[in-house]
């Protein structure tokens, strides 16, 4: 059985949008204008890369035909995050390794909390759940190849 370090490492890689679940309501309670959410929804081609360097720090890269998005960090350091909107938030990414799930905490201007858990699950797929409020969405992708 792979250690769950081993199983965080699986989140590297390239990655295209397959499809979601309860986007656009997640993205309302997280306070996303509605131009911007419609913009969203228009965007058929998304890709993810997951990298980390040799000293612990990890690189997100969003790409789509709306805004491409970048940020690195260092598990466990808070650090400022610019959403696709251009929002600035604080933001902590840990990794779980009794579930083997990354764990990504944002907290807005406002103090509105955004929580996000991705995992690979056993089709290979990152599962990226979603949760803001009461409200919680999914987001699927598969390896680019």
């Amino acid at each position: 059985m792979a250690s769950a370090d081993s199983d965080i490492q699986m989140l590297k890689g390239t990655w295209d949008y397959v499809d979601g679940e309860n986007f656009d309501e997640y993205l309302k309670e997280a306070g996303i204008s509605w131009v911007l959410r419609q913009a969203a929804k228009a965007v058929t081609k998304e890709k993810m890369i997951i990298s980390a360097d040799n000293n612990g720090k990890w690189t997100l890269k969003s790409e789509s035909t709306l805004k491409n998005t970048v940020y690195e960090f260092t598990p466990g350091v808070e650090f400022n995050e610019t959403r696709a909107d251009g929002a600035e938030v604080k933001s902590t990414i840990t990794f779980d390794n009794n579930t083997s799930r990354w764990i990504h905490n944002a907290i807005d201007k406002q103090g509105k909390l955004v929580h996000i858990e991705r995992y690979v699950d056993d089709k290979d797929q990152q599962q990226v759940e979603l949760t803001c409020g009461n409200v919680k969405a999914r987001r699927r992708y598969k390896r680019a190849g």
